[in-house]
């Protein structure tokens, strides 16, 4: 049986990390924030059968839309942040320029996921663990050996709390509540920087001492 496969695309003005998970030929894409269209051609050689995004906020929306035409697969969000994600450049633009590189709104979602759902992607399954705190909805996908945590937890850091919709005390709750449920052994595939392991931040990470 082939391995999984994780294809990392770094996209938008933000460096978003975009992920595509491969397994048993099926494809399922987290967080594609811009660049929808080339992430699409560039998948051509699997059959993309989902889009999920660990939160509204635009750099990890921003390319769902043309990602979905370009593949027909259905999108998936939290139930607490999907209204966001189809606002999401209005919300973002006291902050951030959203007017340039193409990106556009998240479409309303065809499954909208709470804790304890199931994301299924060939032989994969990731478990959606609620995780509030960056934004109201976000969530982290866990899977056996990786997880893909968003913009809640990072190599170092956590996600900023200042923006629209973070709470820095709920966040808190969050990350510890993290502390038990993701084992150390576990991949940490984070929304922006690099890949890190629950073991090098239990380790390290200041936010999880």
């Amino acid at each position: 049986m082939a391995k999984d496969e994780i294809r990392q695309f770094v996209v938008g003005q933000l460096s978003t990390n975009c992920y595509a998970l491969i397994s048993e030929g099926e494809c399922l894409v987290v967080d594609p924030g811009a660049d929808g269209a080339r992430i699409g051609e560039a998948l051509r050689d699997v059959n993309v059968v989902g889009i999920v995004a660990t939160h509204g906020h635009h750099d990890h929306v921003g390319g769902v839309r043309a990602l979905k035409a370009a593949t027909g697969a259905p999108f998936a969000i939290s139930v607490g942040d999907a209204e966001r994600a189809q606002h999401a450049l209005e919300l973002s633009s006291h902050v951030f320029d959203v007017r340039s590189g193409g990106l556009e709104d998240a479409p309303a979602p065809d499954r909208l996921l709470s804790e304890g759902d199931v994301v299924r992607v060939g032989s994969v399954e990731l478990r959606v663990v609620e995780t509030p705190g960056h934004t109201e909805g976000g969530i982290v996908l866990l899977g056996d050996e990786y997880a893909f945590v968003g913009d809640t937890l990072f190599a170092g850091s956590c996600g900023r709390t200042d923006l629209v919709g973070g709470d820095p005390q709920v966040m808190m709750q969050t990350l510890a509540r993290l502390k038990r449920v993701i084992a150390p052994h576990v991949v940490l595939l984070c929304g922006h920087g690099p890949v890190t392991t629950m073991e090098q931040e239990l380790a390290t990470n200041p936010w999880l001492q």
